[in-house]
């Protein structure tokens, strides 16, 4: 099971050209998180092409996002076993749910980023940085 937000499927959206870095698949070879171009940048998105994040708090490969934290900033994960690109690993939360990090950094969707492309969530409090290859 995929949860929050990482949808198996692949959505067809002629504004994004995908880069040869499709890096994560469910059992069907789907890519749930990639690198796009997208309004003249490049940066990291999950399979619905929502932005994915970086915390500043966290340490590799843990999670300092937890509670209220983990409501605005919802933790990218997958099943245990999922297949991992080069990069790419999983590591358990406190909650016993499987992150997903990019080189030990963990990913987060901002739940303030409403349609595809939008990346209102870099910068904020100064932690928060949109995740880039």
């Amino acid at each position: 099971m995929i949860k929050l937000g990482f949808v198996v499927g692949t959505l067809a959206l002629g504004a994004l050209s995908l880069f040869p870095s499709a890096v994560l698949a469910d059992e069907h070879g789907n890519a749930l998180v990639h690198s796009r171009e997208f309004r003249g940048q490049v940066y990291m998105m999950n399979q619905t092409h929502f932005s994915l994040y970086f915390y500043a708090n966290d340490a590799a490969n843990t999670s300092n996002c937890y509670g209220d934290c983990a409501v605005n900033w919802p933790p990218a994960l997958l099943d245990f076993g999922a297949q991992l690109g080069e990069n790419y690993s999983l590591f358990e939360r406190e909650d016993g749910n499987m992150q997903i990090a990019f080189k030990g950094r963990p990913l987060y969707r901002f739940a303030g980023d409403q349609n595809v492309g939008d990346i209102t969530g870099d910068g904020i409090g100064g932690v928060w940085e949109l995740a880039r290859p």
